[in-house]
């Protein structure tokens, strides 16, 4: 009897040890068997406001500039987002938008009266970027235009002619004004913002005087196209406002309604966002909680929507997010001028993983912004160019466009500060139309290389290969005097062996590995 105890005992103390060991490892397992989706290109969105120096001097120097230009936009900015794959871009806000009239923008441009942009350092424009210069621009860059309308101070006729200045084809004013002013066949805009953040700049309303005021505009929003349909998005929540969320799906018949948005930006602290370059641990660790809530937000937003919309034919449209610090010292406080470090890149990994994993509800997604403006993906300064850390983890990433999700079991080692803890790595995957596999791990644990043992459930693969974005110091950063301080290179930490990936993964870095 006691030796067979003593069996037990060893048997239950070895299975304790083994335990504890598979709990002291990342790991990561493909869910073969779990519902798949696509991965809607459109999350890895941008976004364009009037704001600061995106516009002018970001994407648009005019066309008499001697910076290299196609009608005014600038052939560098054209070709590296090209080259990133951009699927969409939203303009002309944000804030900017509710107080825009697209009208104003539209004809000679030296008959185009000036505007006071109020929400963003009081500068006075010209109009000179317009309807047909941003439209215009989205066929350069191969990407589809997300027009914001102007609800909080704009009127219905207003959207309902700007929508048929875009698309229709036929005869009628709008039409044949868009032909006076050199454009002959319409744009076919798919995606319209009814509003922008209408709890707050776009109007400080109620959910429930909202959700009456999107049904007005979006009834007259008829001016379709034959060989499309416009995609409506109603302005949506900031962060945890899961009631914002409620009012509308319940208050909105959902044959009127194919996108609710929702805003939520990742910071130290709201009221003290600490700098961009100069943070501590502290700080980047509060900014990477932040980052991560993501998650929960969209799963509490998804829950909301499920009550109503059980088919999930409603899109939860993240249409403002990424990384917000204070402006650069000696810069406009108005015009949001940040610098792009690797705590950046740590967002953008660990952001598009979590949405690529809640693709089924997340369709569409906007980074703010583009140019110049909060977590750009481009930096621009005269004739100079710059690509930041965010740049090459939206460049890495696009792999995952219209892919195939591979849900994935993630059990990750917990980064650690004070008191505090936060899972080091976020995982997703997909697999392409040729076949190929893709897995984004990032891992933000500031100190700490990460192990990860990888199980494919019995998908075979014979080759390996990635690459890899780290630097010395999570504040490092690409300045106009040193451009390539960070950039991706060759990955060489992963193996394969009996169908188990393994993969050491380097302090604050993000990795996209390709198998075949």
């Amino acid at each position: 009897m006691k030796k067979q105890y003593h069996y037990i005992r060893t048997g239950i103390f070895g299975l304790l040890l083994s335990t504890q060991a598979l709990q002291a490892q990342n790991t990561v397992t493909f869910k073969t068997d779990a519902p798949t989706q696509t991965i809607n290109r459109n999350i890895y969105g941008h976004f364009a406001e009037h704001l600061g120096n995106c516009i002018y001097g970001g994407f648009y120097v005019g066309d008499t500039s001697h910076i290299p230009n196609t009608s005014g936009v600038r052939k560098d900015v054209i070709a590296a987002l090209r080259k990133m794959k951009i699927p969409n871009l939203r303009w002309p806000g944000g804030c900017f938008a509710d107080t825009y009239h697209w009208k104003d923008g539209i004809g000679p441009k030296s008959k185009r009266p000036t505007i006071v942009n109020t929400w963003w350092g009081n500068v006075t424009e010209d109009n000179s970027f317009g309807t047909h210069d941003f439209l215009n621009m989205c066929e350069e860059l191969g990407a589809e235009p997300y027009l914001s309308g102007n609800v909080g101070s704009g009127t219905v006729q207003e959207m309902a002619d700007w929508v048929q200045y875009a698309n229709f084809g036929g005869k009628s004013p709008m039409s044949d004004l868009r032909k006076e002013n050199g454009r002959q066949e319409p744009w076919k805009v798919r995606f319209w913002g009814v509003g922008n953040e209408a709890w707050g700049c776009g109007g400080n309303m109620r959910p429930e005087y909202y959700a009456d005021l999107y049904r007005k505009f979006a009834t007259f929003m008829n001016s379709d196209f034959k060989d499309g349909h416009i995609f409506r998005i109603a302005s949506g929540a900031s962060d945890a406002d899961y009631n914002w969320t409620e009012v509308l799906m319940k208050n909105i018949p959902l044959h009127m309604l194919q996108g609710v948005a929702v805003h939520h930006y990742s910071s130290v602290d709201w009221n003290r966002k600490g700098d961009a370059v100069d943070f501590t641990e502290q700080q980047y660790f509060a900014t990477m909680k932040s980052a991560l809530l993501t998650d929960t937000l969209i799963r509490k937003h998804t829950a909301v929507m499920d009550k109503y919309d059980p088919a999930k034919k409603v899109a939860l449209v993240v249409d403002e997010w990424g990384g917000w610090y204070n402006v650069q010292a000696g810069t406009n406080p108005g015009f949001l001028f940040q610098q792009n470090t690797m705590r950046d890149a740590m967002i953008a990994g660990a952001t598009l993983n979590i949405f690529n994993n809640h693709s089924d509800r997340v369709r569409m997604a906007n980074l703010a912004q583009a140019i110049n403006v909060l977590q750009s993906v481009i930096l621009t300064k005269g004739d100079t160019m710059v690509l930041t850390p965010t740049y090459h983890v939206m460049e890495m990433y696009s792999v995952h466009q219209d892919a195939t999700l591979i849900p994935v079991d993630v059990h990750s080692i917990d980064y650690t500060f004070g008191n505090e803890k936060l899972p080091a790595i976020t995982v997703s995957a997909s697999k392409d139309k040729a076949g190929t596999t893709h897995i984004s791990l990032v891992n933000i644990d500031a100190n700490k290389a990460q192990e990860i043992t990888l199980d494919t459930h019995g998908q075979a693969y014979k080759a390996i290969t990635g690459r890899l974005l780290t630097s010395a110091k999570l504040q490092d950063y690409n300045s106009f005097a040193k451009p390539n301080t960070i950039k991706p290179v060759d990955f060489k930490g992963a193996s394969i062996k009996n169908n188990t990936i393994s993969v050491k993964l380097p302090p604050f870095s993000v990795v996209v590995l390709e198998l075949k």
